[in-house]
Order: structure tokens, then C-alpha cells, then sequence
């Protein structure tokens, strides 16, 4: 039976292209996206992500504490195919080299009030396990918030928009007694005052009163994604210390790989296989740091018909003896898909 009956990249695709300088009409991602998250790869330009909740033109930055922008010749408009872009040079120098990834939604969405908090826009896809939610803050620990998957999320990211704060990720294999810094090198960082120490549920997530999350009158943007088998995975693992790495199943072939450690210090990592064509993987980009891609022969791996598989590496940033890493990947095919065809190696 297959894992899945739709097709990954119908929910998620990564697209190269060229920059212009100019306005630029990027196509091939194969959908209308809902979340953009753009770098440069050959210069030291800041990451910028765009979501249709928020609308075009409205930046954010994953690899800074910074409030939401408006940027006239950013993301002008968000396509049947892809997206277009005006001259900022973080998203369309000319001549660069740009990385795209890209989640598909649901649009802008609609209110969603499972709650304490109403959010302003709920914009879920159930079939794909991914929404995005807009809300205002309330300051009172314990508030809810809903995110509309039917389903428990796995992982899900919290912004402030109207100042400037650190990104929050809760994720299941840290719990909910403290957060990930998105935009930091810090392990997690134990507090019951960002997630309320309560885990989310199938219709609500929970907050806590710091800036992160729950600044009484200050606007939020979250990002929130459920697992669904044969296309997302958000789970952890323990370094080995080893040059032959831990093997990690994930039921289908990643065409998308972030990871981090959780037991100290270390940079995030996102791996994709546009970037990366073959085996073994090393080519990285930094969620964390506005750092240009570089290949990096300690942080080594390779990605599988069913999963990944950390190899050549013995470093601290994704394979130290007993410390502990989280990942979330998507897939480029599933390992049984509803055509029947099992996924390949590469």
C-alpha cells in the first residue's frame, strides 16, 4: 500500500535560478507557493522568507531576531508556478545563484478560534500536515492558539512580527519545556515560560509570556508542521562519534534536510538534493547565519531511499558521541508511492 497518495513536490519543491537585478518571474516550483524562504547562495546576504498570510512584500528573516519589513522590490506576487521578484539583492542580485524552498498551504487562510487566542489567519493543509498562523499576543501564560491540521504538529516555529525576537522552535524530540533558538546556536534552552511545558494538540498549540511567542499586543507569525508518512519527518538521533554515522529512517528518499544539535552549541544545516546531486552530501547552507554556501567535509552524509545516514564525520556540528541532533525532512519520494514504484537510491 502506498505511504501517500499524492506526490511530495506537489507540496514541497526546491527551486534554483538565477538572479536578474530586475523583475524576475521564477517558475518550476510546480505549485502556488504559501511560504518562501529564499538565500543567496554565493554571497553573505541574509536569508528572507514570504508567506500568503502576511502578503507579499512583508520580509522576515530567519537567520536574525529582526521585525517583519515591507520591501517594495522584494516578493511581488506569489504564482500558479512560482513566484516573482523585484532588485532586492538578497532575493534577485544579478548573476547570483539562488536557493528557493517551498511549502505549499492553503492561501491566505481564515480565522481560526479552537483557542484562547483568535488567531487572525489560519492557512492549513490537512492532506500535506503544514499551516501557517497569524496572531496577536495576549501576555497571559497558557494561552492557545489554533493551527488547523487536525493533527498534532511535530514541530512548529514561532516569529514576532511587530519586534524584534528571537525565532522559537518547539519540537516533539525536545519537548515542551523549552525551545530551540531558529536564529542561535544555543542547545535547547530549558524554560516552562515559552510553550507553557504542554505539548500541542490535534486542534491548538500552547504559548507561554516571552517575547518569542506572547507579548501582550505584539503580532506573531507561526509555521506548523504535522507528520505524515512517506513525506515529512521531524525526529532526533545520537551521534556515534564514528566515521561510519548514525543511520535515520524516515520512510521515504529527503529531497529537503535540516539539522541541529540539541545537546550544546553548533550551527543549524540545510541540505537539499538540487544543491546536493549526489552522494555524499556536504554542500551547506546555514539557517542560523547569513554565511554563503561552502562544502564542508565534516559535516558529511548521505541520503537514502528510506532515510539519510551520517558518514566520514566525527564533528560536534552532526555526529559527536552521545550528544543528541534533531532533524525535520521532506521527501523527494516516498519510499512506497501510490504508483506503486518504490523509491531509488542515488
Amino acid at each position: 500500500m502506498a505511504y501517500i497518495s499524492f506526490q511530495p513536490k506537489d507540496y514541497f519543491n526546491t527551486k534554483l535560478y538565477t538572479g536578474n537585478g530586475s523583475t524576475n518571474a521564477i517558475t518550476g516550483v510546480g505549485f502556488q507557493p504559501d511560504w518562501v524562504w529564499i538565500k543567496h547562495r554565493g554571497d553573505t546576504h541574509d536569508h528572507n522568507a514570504y508567506d500568503a498570510v502576511r502578503g507579499v512584500t512583508k520580509m522576515i528573516t530567519p537567520n536574525e531576531n529582526y521585525a517583519e519589513s515591507t520591501v517594495s522590490d522584494s516578493l511581488t506576487s506569489f504564482d500558479s508556478d512560482g513566484f516573482t521578484l523585484g532588485n532586492v539583492a538578497r532575493s534577485n542580485a544579478s548573476g547570483g545563484s539562488l536557493v528557493s524552498w517551498n511549502w505549499k498551504a492553503n492561501g491566505q487562510g481564515s480565522s481560526n478560534t479552537d483557542g484562547t487566542i483568535n488567531s487572525t489567519y489560519t492557512s492549513a493543509n490537512t492532506t500535506s500536515g503544514f499551516s501557517i498562523v497569524s496572531y496577536t499576543g495576549n501576555g497571559t501564560l497558557g494561552a492557545t492558539v489554533g493551527h488547523g491540521l487536525g493533527q498534532t504538529p511535530s514541530v512548529f516555529l514561532t516569529k514576532r512580527l511587530s519586534g524584534t525576537s528571537s525565532w522559537g522552535m518547539y519540537h516533539q524530540s525536545t519537548g515542551a519545556g523549552g525551545f530551540m533558538e531558529f536564529n542561535g546556536t544555543s542547545g535547547l534552552q530549558s524554560n516552562v515560560a515559552y510553550f507553557n511545558n504542554t505539548a500541542p494538540t490535534s486542534s491548538v498549540f500552547s504559548i507561554g509570556t516571552d517575547a518569542i511567542n506572547n507579548t501582550s499586543g505584539s503580532t506573531y507569525i507561526a509555521y506548523c508542521f504535522a507528520e505524515k508518512k512517506g513525506f515529512s519527518a521531524m525526529g532526533s538521533y545520537t551521534g556515534n562519534g564514528n566515521i561510519d554515522g548514525p543511520f535515520n529512517y524516515c520512510g521515504f528518499k529527503p529531497a529537503f534536510l535540516m539539522l541541529k544539535k540539541t545537546s550544546g552549541t553548533g550551527d543549524w544545516f540545510i541540505n537539499d538534493v538540487k544543491r546536493n546531486t549526489f552522494n555524499v552530501v556536504n554542500t551547506q547552507l546555514y539557517p542560523n547565519l547569513n554565511a554563503a554556501e561552502e562544502n564542508v567535509n565534516a559535516t558529511q552524509l548521505d541520503i537514502l531511499s528510506n532515510g539519510f545516514k551520517l558518514r566520514g564525520t566525527t564533528s560536534n556540528a552532526l555526529n559527536s558521541g552521545n550528544d543528541t541532533y534533531i532533524y525535520m525532512a521532506f521527501a523527494e519520494e516516498p519510499l512506497v508511492s501510490s504508483n506503486g514504484v518504490s523509491a531509488t537510491a542515488r
